[in-house]
């Protein structure tokens, strides 16, 4: 995210301004896709590929990046700022975005039904402030597996906050939390990175062989198995089951991002900014009709072309004029709304690149 001036001394770690940055691209990309994905079975394999894993491994960073919360003044200041006040401006801009863009006049503004997405910071909000909760319990993951199962079998709680992806994400941020350091080592290891690439590549052949009979919604973790018509047995089931496909699909492409500086190690630190923004362009696809209107869209170069420009537009919203354009929105300085002094340099967002990723998106509750 930002580095005041007083931080701009301390180093941030270039792996994880890398990983923020790939895992941006993959939402912008697969958020591409969405409208103009019907009819080609390989681009609903690809995307679903994706969905699998991009949204887990944002989360699970969030959640390491996380650890040291303890709902202490200077770091509830900083949740305000960096993800109450976001989520309101957002959460207006799209409701209003709609409203003209989609000639939906009718779309309601609403609090507590986030707006395509904006739920992750109602997310991120819940979870940061129930870690302490987690680094206080003896088995943290176990519950926090089982609290999404449940949620999974339970219908009709995802316009509440979009209370059953705060639940059912909610493993990958607590196994965050119980990250630490070396277990990245493990996943750069040389052996794991022979192994990475061929894992991705068949996880994008299994999704080719069952994209035109499994439901999507499994990956958007926003309803229960009841409203996608299943059992009420396969909401757990596919909570394990594709939470393992999530974990195995993350460490491959954490162990493919470099840890050394690169170009767009850089674009890391903007992550927000990519992700708040580039939904606006993203939406215009369908509002605009342009996937009806312009027919080259749908075909496999248009589809590549989309693709080219989703990174290139969310790769501009990352660059650091954008950040600093939106410091006021991302970043603003309340320090006249709260008592005591300003947050601490270690609690300010990109302090020693230890910033929460705001990831990441993938199907709407409101669209």
């Amino acid at each position: 995210m930002f580095h005041p001036p007083q931080e701009k001394q301390r180093q941030r770690d270039p792996y994880f301004d890398n990983a923020k940055y790939l895992a941006i691209v993959l939402v912008a990309v697969a958020h591409a896709w969405e409208p103009v994905m019907e009819g080609s079975r390989a681009t609903r394999a690809l995307y679903m590929a994706v969905y699998a894993f991009h949204m887990p491994a944002f989360v699970i960073i969030s959640g390491y990046f996380s650890r040291s919360f303890a709902a202490r003044p200077e770091q509830l200041r900083r949740l305000v700022s960096g993800v109450v006040v976001p989520y309101l401006v957002f959460e207006t801009a799209y409701t209003l975005y709609r409203r003209w863009g989609d000639d939906a006049p009718w779309q309601a503004f609403s609090l507590t039904d986030p707006m395509y997405l904006t739920w992750f910071l109602i997310a991120l909000f819940v979870w940061r402030l129930s870690t302490p909760l987690w680094r206080a319990l003896r088995y943290p993951l176990p519950v926090a597996v089982a609290l999404a199962a449940l949620a999974s079998l339970t219908p009709g709680i995802s316009q509440d906050l979009d209370l059953q992806r705060v639940l059912q994400f909610l493993p990958y941020f607590v196994l965050g939390l119980m990250l630490r350091e070396e277990h990245f080592r493990l996943v750069r290891r040389r052996a794991v990175r022979l192994l990475a690439a061929p894992v991705l590549v068949a996880a994008v052949v299994v999704a080719y062989a069952v994209a035109p009979s499994l439901r999507m919604g499994w990956f958007y973790r926003n309803t229960s198995a009841q409203e996608l018509d299943a059992a009420w047995w396969a909401g757990p089931v596919a909570t394990v089951a594709l939470g393992g496909v999530a974990l195995v699909l993350t460490a491959a492409f954490l162990a493919l991002v470099p840890g050394r500086r690169t170009w767009f190690t850089v674009l890391g630190a903007g992550s927000i900014c990519g992700y708040l923004l580039h939904g606006f362009a993203a939406k215009a696809v369908p509002y605009w009709g342009l996937d009806e209107t312009y027919g080259v869209l749908v075909t496999p170069a248009g589809r590549v072309g989309l693709t080219v420009v989703a990174a290139v537009v969310v790769t501009l919203l990352c660059t650091p004029p954008v950040r600093r354009a939106l410091r006021w929105v991302v970043e603003p300085p309340l320090e006249w709304a709260f008592r005591g002094g300003p947050p601490a340099a270690a609690e300010r967002p990109g302090a020693g690149g230890a910033a929460p990723t705001v990831p990441a998106q993938q199907a709407v509750s409101r669209t």
